[in-house]
């Protein structure tokens, strides 16, 4: 079977491969390991869509791993903006400068590893498809695509371990890079998770969920648990067409962000003591374990150490995306 599978998926992804701008298209050259690695931390948590600006934009200021590792933190961290999950930016700048220091990125899976930010996944990645190693990729698309294929039916995340070892099955020896991207395609396009196209599939033949009957059920997924809501208060203060921002500091939530001044609603509780002034109105954000509610208040002090920053340039200032919520709220009353 696992010859089969490899073979029928390879043929469909040499047809139907999806163009984006971080692959080779299948028969090329491998692409340069630095524009793997980052579309791959890219797309953690984030969607195809919401990456190709990001990425382009990135590429483009920043054209090799050496140029990245000599850029200052916080100009990443601004162009990250958006994104989210942003201990991802700071592992970016880190493992930029490691690998420039290694004079290049290594070649294997395990030295791979070893580098800030690294997990299996991303790993397995880079070394897949930059190096062609044969590696064991597997994200959220994979897991679904394998589920199905073998109708594992033991919930997530405990049935992780028997997905991670039908997809060593299946991965050939050669073209394990094209494979791990077929797998990632195939599950974005066809084996979706709420409406798998069968028909279209080319391993719809060798599909034991298909012939079970109800592809759709798997994975089958642990209940969500409820987040916490938070309720905090950010201070909006603006004087000669500029805004005051400031600094938060360390690696904490949002570390190292340009931000609007707050009364430390975040677990670090590096805020400013808590003022009146003008209720503007409300946002709410979600985070990965927790959301927040924050009342967006008026103020004429600056608070905390800061800059002014200009209205009209506001776009450039990496706001992170609870921040930058806030201000179009201040700005719009």
């Amino acid at each position: 079977m696992a010859a089969t599978v490899s073979e029928h998926l390879l043929d469909w992804y040499d047809a139907h491969a999806r163009d984006l701008p971080w692959r080779a298209r299948p028969g090329q050259p491998a692409p340069d390991p630095y524009r793997v690695w980052l579309s791959e931390v890219m797309l953690q948590q984030t969607t195809v869509a919401a990456v190709k600006p990001y990425f382009e934009s990135f590429t483009q200021r920043w054209p090799s791993v050496d140029a990245l590792a000599s850029a200052p933190e916080e100009d990443v961290m601004a162009a990250w903006a958006g994104l989210g999950y942003y201990s991802r930016a700071r592992n970016l700048v880190k493992c930029a400068r490691t690998v420039s220091a290694l004079g290049g990125f290594p070649d294997t899976e395990a030295e791979l590893r070893k580098l800030p930010g690294l997990g299996d996944y991303t790993a397995a990645a880079v070394a897949a498809i930059a190096f062609g190693r044969r590696a064991v990729v597997v994200d959220a698309n994979v897991e679904r695509v394998v589920a199905r294929l073998f109708a594992i039916g033991e919930p997530l995340p405990g049935a992780r371990k028997t997905i991670r070892s039908r997809a060593e099955e299946i991965t050939p020896g050669t073209r394990a890079g094209d494979f791990a991207q077929a797998m990632m395609d195939l599950g974005a396009t066809i084996c979706t998770a709420r409406d798998p196209k069968c028909l279209r599939c080319p391993l719809s033949s060798a599909c034991e969920a298909r012939r079970n009957g109800d592809p759709a059920r798997l994975p089958v997924k642990a209940p969500k648990k409820t987040r916490p809501v938070r309720q905090g208060r950010a201070y909006w203060v603006e004087r000669d067409g500029a805004v005051w921002l400031v600094r938060r500091e360390g690696e904490g939530m949002l570390g190292g962000m340009r931000a609007l001044p707050d009364d430390g609603w975040s677990a670090r509780g590096d805020g400013v003591a808590e003022h009146s002034g003008e209720l503007l109105g409300m946002v709410r954000h979600g985070f990965t374990h927790f959301e927040i509610e924050l009342a967006i208040h008026a103020v004429d002090i600056p608070l905390g150490d800061g800059e002014w920053w200009p209205l009209d340039r506001l776009d450039e200032a990496g706001l992170p995306t609870l921040f930058a919520k806030a201000a179009r709220l201040a700005l719009a009353k």
